[in-house]
């Protein structure tokens, strides 16, 4: 394995944000619902890819899904919905064999990113980030992963992926990476585990 590849929003930060969708959509769409309607929502994959600024976002999502609210407190809402780490993130982070590079592949925007990096705290960690918003190229789309495959220069089945959303790890699959579906930190320390990526930590170091 030459690279691991981190989905950040799922699997090393919490999302908070689906609550928050059910209520302003009547309380009735399930979990799985909400995250498949936000990764096929226009407005979701042009603000994700960097074509639209926030409030462009905002008065677009709301006009697509008929929300009940106005922009400025959809925005207040969304801008934090990236409470924090889940537990052991960092350490997982941190623990990836050395000669192995550590890069996130997400799909984000400019309202979380910032935060993500420097507030959360996980920028100085990785050696590559492959961020929809700074790309211009959104998961669960082909390209996402080719570009990937393409700046990391190894072949797609020395690449190890891990991501929350089904979707995504599909199609990553499709591009030839060796992908698993995990949620939190801890789940994606049992694939990696699996996988001999990560270092022995010895007790309290």
């Amino acid at each position: 394995m030459e690279a691991v590849l981190f989905d950040v929003g799922g699997v090393l930060v919490q999302v908070s944000g689906v609550d928050t969708l059910r209520e302003w959509m009547g309380g009735t769409p399930s979990d799985e619902e909400i995250w498949s309607l936000w990764l096929r929502s226009p407005a979701v994959r042009a603000f994700e890819s960097g074509r639209i600024g926030d409030a462009a976002f905002a008065e677009s999502l709301i006009a697509e899904l008929r929300l009940p609210v106005g922009p400025r407190e959809l925005l207040d809402k969304f801008a934090g919905w990236v409470p924090g780490l889940f537990p052991g993130a960092l350490e997982l982070v941190e623990d990836v064999v050395s000669g192995v590079r550590r890069g996130t592949l997400s799909n984000s925007n400019a309202l979380h990113w910032p935060r993500i990096m420097n507030e959360i705290g996980l920028g100085r960690w990785f050696d590559r980030h492959f961020v929809s918003h700074l790309t211009g190229r959104i998961k669960p789309d082909r390209e996402a992963f080719e570009y990937a495959i393409g700046e990391l220069g190894c072949r797609p089945d020395a690449i190890v992926f891990v991501d929350d959303n089904q979707a995504n790890v599909d199609a990553a699959r499709r591009a030839g990476i060796l992908a698993h579906r995990t949620r939190g930190a801890l789940e994606a320390r049992a694939v990696l585990r699996e996988r001999g990526l990560l270092r022995e930590r010895i007790a309290g170091v």
